[in-house]
């Protein structure tokens, strides 16, 4: 059995964290299993070199900053090998490119084009366990690149598909896949198992649990995706396609305070104004989420739409040289706010969910902002300090005993 096992930053924390992780992997290793180990970066370090480049340069390239990130998932691979080394197991560590991870050029959120694994066969062939940094890889001119934060279990699921694994187990500092963030709501409950598409829109939009792009991977390749803890040793959820609890109506409730809303005033009332607004953002590759068009009046209209709080600068910079050929009035930015979601496939079939979701926040006196819905899922914008209370209410009421 072939098993690609990806530990968090937060599992090879410290030198107890790593040998825990170093023996998980060894026990599997007994049973005969051919073995491929991703790993994070330890701890913060990614947040550390972050704010050391921010000692030196304040603004500087993404490219060099890709450089500097990598060395993060590289210490981790290190140093993971010498304690298993330690503990008499053969083992080798490998870079993303000694794996043969190649991305594109967009630095700091590169995807994978395409992965030469030959290496890590061979040294599976030797009988190695073997070590691989997540998050990063080789461009077209041989430049170091990164994945985005969370991209180590981009890279865990990758492997698997072209290796072939078994299974992808994803090790995080939780026991798997909870109806919400067990630190906002204490009677989350975990799951036993959820369907790709409802993980995928838990992960997109704000359950720090798995990255979004790794199940959208996971889906397409039908790979056997489980999360567990790296600390407890019990089953964990998988993610599968069908799961048993299908009829369950809401898997889970999820918030995102990573959201900046966006306000166009008084742009023209005529065809066409939503493509320009649109087309800029998308050509600086700034992805835009719930949208709200006010009704025309006078000749002119508001456009109103969220992005990600690390897309804010882009967004805004590009907006504001275009708001003239737009013809908006000006640009109103909004970081109070938090998304916060509903999911479960149940709903599709299950008319008057979102009646109920709205009750349960005007009974909390909650005021909703934007609304986004989906077949299996619902979002609205409201107050960021009102955020956890309404996870909290809608979890109470849904998901309530």
């Amino acid at each position: 059995m072939l098993i690609v096992k990806k530990f968090g930053g937060s599992s090879v924390a410290n030198k107890d964290r790593l040998f825990n992780v170093a023996g998980i992997i060894a026990e599997s290793y007994q049973q005969g299993n051919g073995v491929v180990v991703v790993v994070s970066a330890q701890g913060d370090t990614t947040d550390d070199l972050i704010a050391k480049a921010a000692e030196i340069n304040e603004s500087p390239s993404k490219r060099e900053m890709d450089v500097l990130l990598s060395t993060g998932e590289q210490i981790s691979t290190a140093l993971l090998a010498m304690a298993l080394e330690k503990l008499g197991y053969p083992v080798v560590s490998l870079t993303g490119w000694q794996a043969g991870f190649y991305t594109d050029s967009n630095h700091g959120n590169s995807r994978i084009k395409k992965i030469t694994a030959e290496r890590v066969e061979k040294e599976l062939d030797k009988k190695n366990i073997v070590i691989v940094a997540g998050f990063q890889g080789l461009n077209k001119y041989d430049d170091i690149t990164t994945l985005g934060r969370g991209g180590s279990d981009t890279s865990a699921v990758a492997l698997a598909v072209v290796l072939h694994a078994d299974v992808c187990q994803i090790y995080t500092d939780v026991d798997g896949v909870y109806t919400a963030d067990p630190r906002i709501v204490k009677d989350a409950k975990k799951l036993d198992e959820i369907t790709f598409d409802e993980m995928l829109e838990l992960a997109s939009l704000g359950a720090n649990v798995l990255h979004n792009r790794s199940v959208e991977m996971a889906k397409k390749y039908n790979v056997n995706l489980e999360v567990l803890s790296s600390l407890e040793k019990k089953p964990g959820t998988m993610v599968k396609e069908v799961t048993s609890v299908e009829k369950m109506l809401i898997k889970g409730v999820a918030r995102d305070n990573d959201v900046t809303r966006l306000s166009i005033i008084g742009v023209p009332d005529v065809p066409g104004i939503a493509f320009k607004i649109f087309s800029v953002l998308a050509s600086k590759k700034v992805d835009v989420d719930i949208i709200l068009q006010s009704i025309g009046r006078e000749g002119t209209k508001d456009i109103s739409f969220t992005v990600k709080r690390d897309n804010k600068q882009t967004a805004v910079s590009v907006l504001n040289d275009a708001l003239a050929t737009i013809g908006g009035k000006e640009l109103v930015c909004d970081d109070n706010v938090s998304k916060v979601s509903i999911v479960g496939s149940g709903m599709q079939s299950n008319p008057g969910v979102a009646a109920k979701m709205f009750e349960a926040l005007y009974e909390a006196n909650i005021n909703i902002q934007m609304i986004s819905t989906s077949e299996i899922k619902i979002s609205v914008l409201i107050e960021r300090d009102l955020a956890d209370r309404a996870v909290n209410v809608l979890h109470n009421k849904f998901l309530g005993e």
